[in-house]
C-alpha cells in the first residue's frame, strides 16, 4: 500500500506549510488526484486516516478531487481532454499527443487553523466563534 508513504510525504510538505504560517493546527487538505497516477482514492483516504494521528493534521479532512486526463495534439496542436483508455487527440482522434495531466497527485490547498495571536495573515472563517482560532487558508 504506497498510498500510505504518499500520505507521510503529503503531511511533511503540510507540516512545513502549518509550521511556515505558525498554525496551531491544520483543518481541511485538499489534493488533487489524476487517474493516471497510480493512486486509489479509497486507500489514500484510508490511509490519510492512519498517517495524520499524532500530526498537526490529527483532525483535518481531506477531500480528493478528481484531476482530468489532459492532451496536447502533435497533429493538430489541440488541447483537449481524454479518457484511460482513449488517450487521442478530441479534436481530430490523432494517436500522436503528450500527457499534459492526469497522472499528478497535487496538493492544492491546505486550510488551517492559527491562533488570535499570529492572525495578521488570516481571514477568519464564517461564523468563528471558536475561542481565538481562525481559519486561514493556503493555496
Amino acid at each position: 500500500m504506497h498510498e500510505l508513504a504518499l500520505c507521510q510525504g503529503l503531511l511533511a510538505e503540510v507540516a512545513r506549510v502549518a509550521t511556515a504560517h505558525r498554525a496551531a493546527a491544520v483543518t481541511r487538505i485538499l489534493v488533487a488526484v489524476g487517474p493516471l497516477s497510480g493512486v486509489e482514492a479509497a486507500l489514500l483516504d484510508r490511509a490519510f486516516s492512519v498517517a495524520r494521528a499524532g500530526t498537526l493534521a490529527n483532525e483535518a479532512t481531506l477531500e480528493i478531487e478528481a484531476a482530468p486526463i489532459r492532451v496536447h495534439c502533435a497533429n493538430c496542436g489541440a488541447e483537449s481532454e481524454a479518457t484511460v483508455n482513449d488517450l487521442r487527440c478530441a479534436a481530430c482522434g490523432d494517436w500522436r499527443v503528450r500527457l499534459l495531466g492526469g497522472d499528478e497527485l497535487l496538493l492544492k490547498r491546505v486550510e488551517l487553523a492559527v491562533t488570535a495571536d499570529d492572525e495578521r495573515n488570516a481571514e477568519p472563517a464564517a461564523g468563528a466563534g471558536n475561542g481565538g482560532v481562525a481559519a486561514m487558508s493556503i493555496r
